[in-house]
């Protein structure tokens, strides 16, 4: 079947493969159909004045001719909650950045096509460009004095080459010039073949002008964190071997006088994400010492602004810590944590005392239900905290919290769509694992008037990372699953983020292994619970997930279909070929491909294709160095070799994040349920009568 029509035909599917159920108790004009995925907003990076008075954020949408999400700024009065467009119908803007006097503000755009980073000034209303940028300037920072902004961007060098061209006759055709690459890692997903050069740190005058190169050389620098006007906090690791610890980095101080460094830490391992205390005395920042594992947790620490005196906090608390901000007096610390589903706000004092602050943060990931969304803290005494709120029946929206305001959610972005769709229920179930009782977490999709007859189809969906976390969050493509009828699960098995350490760490060289049996736990229950039909149970996952997918039809002949996305099906060619293979070399299998090749191919799908007797799907983006595309392919061409059941999707243009534009997220969920419709006993059922 030519691929045009295979994909025809497919999608086709997908709109007739719910179950009888689904039409009896669901109005099609109130469905969250395919369409519907252009329609959504959601809220991202809130940021509160310094006064905490006013939050800017982006505004994120759907452009349906350009199939993007873009941005769009807005802002919002704390007190009233008066919500006004504020950088809006031209390029995509996000990014924003508040002056440090709340007069101004920082963001990122592009003009004429070109990429920008642009100043607003409120008292005019009127915003002008720093500068003429070559490449994209990223991670803006302003100095305290509000006098500079500092900011990253790619800066070439010198390609390789060991011979010179000879010259084209004027008027040639011939063929482009050869590509020389000498470093390890010479293409990376999301960027394809990678430039010859480095990401370095810039500074730029608030006023305009010139931007000054502050770092140099072959190593990529990041994250500018102003420690005072005259010195700024980098991260990079500039050792000579660094492509062989891919992990490793440090804190330096960059006097700017004369642009000498001084690294702050110096541990194996890495540090990064500065944070300035208000008094500039103190540096807090996260990382660990590096056991060489493939899964290690982040820790807070605190050290003097020169570098001594480091402290870990909370070296107890059986969390990983991310983004980390002051609170305003210097005396604690607001961080981010993921805490079993959802993301939690915590306060840590400086004797190492955790206090939940505020729960729920999340919605900014549409796609699929991971935990994702951010925050901002005012300058004020008693501050004020915005931050993305997310929920199970909305993606994420922009609330505020704090001792003077009124804790409450202050965007409403989708009531006008939502409130007139027959949307799916999230329930939390948690169940133990049939391997040793663990207990795991998941959540069920339930249909539009759904009742526990044992007539539905399961999707079982399985996230990514694999250290990651799905949690009780709005996605589009869950939402898509159910509206077509099918009760969808989505899981957190051992290995999942957000349990403490004991339990990412029980896949650590056991990668797939007893995290598959916590999957099929979770499916026993639902069929013990008559939610679903035994013989109507479809599988599916992307990258991590298109693993343990391919892993499962290995392992059992339970489900009736798989779709297997962006999967690793050979863990030796993974660790040859893709953009973190020096990673998954050193930190996962911890052994040499051309040494032990047990130690890859025993954790290898594609070793278990004489079991596979489920028909399934293969899927990948064409432009994926994360999980190549000749991983998916591998699969595909053994599954046709044994005869098994199977078609390959290659989605054009698309690295490993698929669902990065609206109609890619729509091709991928609308055809891994036209290839479920295919072979859903039910719909059999239905052609022979």
């Amino acid at each position: 079947m030519g691929s045009k029509l295979l994909m025809s035909t497919l999608i086709a599917g997908g709109v007739l493969a719910a179950s009888a159920a689904a039409e009896d108790h669901q109005d099609t004009s109130r469905k969250f159909s395919a369409e519907r995925v252009f329609d959504i907003e959601y809220a991202a990076d809130p940021q509160i004045s310094p006064d905490g008075e006013t939050i800017v954020y982006v505004r994120r949408s759907m452009d349906k001719l350009k199939d993007q999400d873009r941005g769009d700024l807005w802002t919002i009065d704390v007190d009233s909650g008066a919500h006004r467009p504020l950088v809006t119908g031209g390029a995509s803007a996000g990014a924003p950045r508040w002056s440090p006097d709340g007069t101004r503000l920082l963001y990122s755009t592009a003009t004429d096509g070109k990429p920008d980073l642009r100043i607003y000034y409120f008292d005019s209303d009127r915003s002008v460009s720093l500068s003429q940028f070559q490449y994209g300037p990223g991670s803006a920072a302003w100095s305290p004095d509000g006098s500079s902004v500092a900011f990253t961007m790619f800066t070439p060098s010198e390609t390789p080459s060991f011979a010179k061209p000879i010259a084209q006759p004027e008027g040639a055709e011939w063929s482009p010039p050869v590509r020389v690459f000498d470093d390890l890692q010479f293409r990376f997903d999301g960027r394809g073949y990678l430039k010859e050069g480095a990401t370095h740190v810039y500074t730029l005058s608030a006023d305009g002008g010139t931007p000054r190169q502050i770092t140099s050389g072959e190593a990529d620098f990041s994250n500018p964190t102003w420690l005072n006007n005259d010195t700024l906090l980098v991260t990079g690791n500039d050792v000579e071997d660094r492509e062989l610890d891919p992990i490793e980095s440090e804190i330096y101080a960059v006097n700017l006088a004369d642009l000498s460094h001084t690294v702050l830490t110096t541990r194996d391992g890495p540090d990064l994400a500065p944070s300035v205390s208000p008094d500039g005395s103190k540096i807090a920042y996260i990382g660990y010492d590096d056991l060489v594992k493939s899964y290690q947790q982040a820790d807070l620490y605190v050290m003097n602004a020169d570098g001594s005196g480091v402290t870990e906090l909370a070296a107890d608390f059986d969390r990983s810590f991310s983004r980390v901000e002051w609170h305003p007096n210097g005396r604690s610390l607001i961080a981010e944590i993921e805490n079993a589903g959802v993301i939690d706000l915590v306060s840590v004092s400086m004797s190492g005392e955790v206090e939940t602050v505020l729960t729920n943060l999340g919605g900014t990931s549409i796609g699929r239900p991971y935990a994702s969304g951010s925050f901002s803290v005012s300058d004020t005494r008693r501050p004020v905290i915005a931050y993305t709120a997310g929920s199970p029946d909305r993606p994420a929206e922009i609330a505020v919290s704090g001792r003077n305001v009124t804790d409450r959610i202050l965007t409403d972005l989708n009531s006008d769509l939502l409130d007139h769709l027959d949307m799916a229920t999230i329930e939390e179930i948690k169940v133990p694992s049939r391997h040793d009782g663990l207990e795991i977490e998941a959540w069920v999709a339930l249909p539009h008037g759904f009742v526990a007859d044992g007539s539905y189809p399961m999707i079982l969906e399985i996230h990514g990372g694999p250290f990651a976390m799905y949690g009780p969050y709005f996605a589009s493509e869950i939402q898509r699953f159910a509206a077509e009828g099918y009760v969808t699960v989505y899981v957190n098995p051992r290995g999942s983020t957000g349990y403490g350490a004991d339990f990412a760490m029980e896949i650590d060289k056991a990668y797939p292994g007893y995290d598959h049996e916590d999957l099929m736990s979770v499916v026993d229950e639902l069929v013990a619970r008559n939610y679903v039909s035994a013989d109507r149970l479809f599988i599916t996952g992307g990258s991590g997930g298109g693993i343990l997918t391919a892993w499962a039809v290995g392992k059992t002949d339970r489900f009736a279909a798989a779709a297997s996305v962006k999967p690793v099906i050979n863990w030796m060619t993974m660790a040859l070929s893709a953009d973190i293979a020096q990673f998954v070399r050193r930190h996962w299998i911890r052994e040499d491909p051309w040494e032990n090749p047990d130690a890859f191919l025993d954790l290898s799908p594609i070793m278990l294709i004489e079991n596979v007797t489920t028909p399934t799907l293969v899927m990948v983006g064409e432009e994926d160095w994360r999980t190549p595309t000749w991983e998916a392919e591998q699969f595909y061409t053994a599954l046709k070799l044994k005869g098994v059941e199977t078609a390959l999707i290659r989605v054009p243009g698309s690295p490993h994040y698929i669902a990065g534009r609206p109609s890619r997220l729509i091709a991928k969920t609308d055809n891994i349920m036209g290839w479920f419709a295919k072979y859903d006993p039910a719909n059999s059922d239905a052609d022979s009568e």
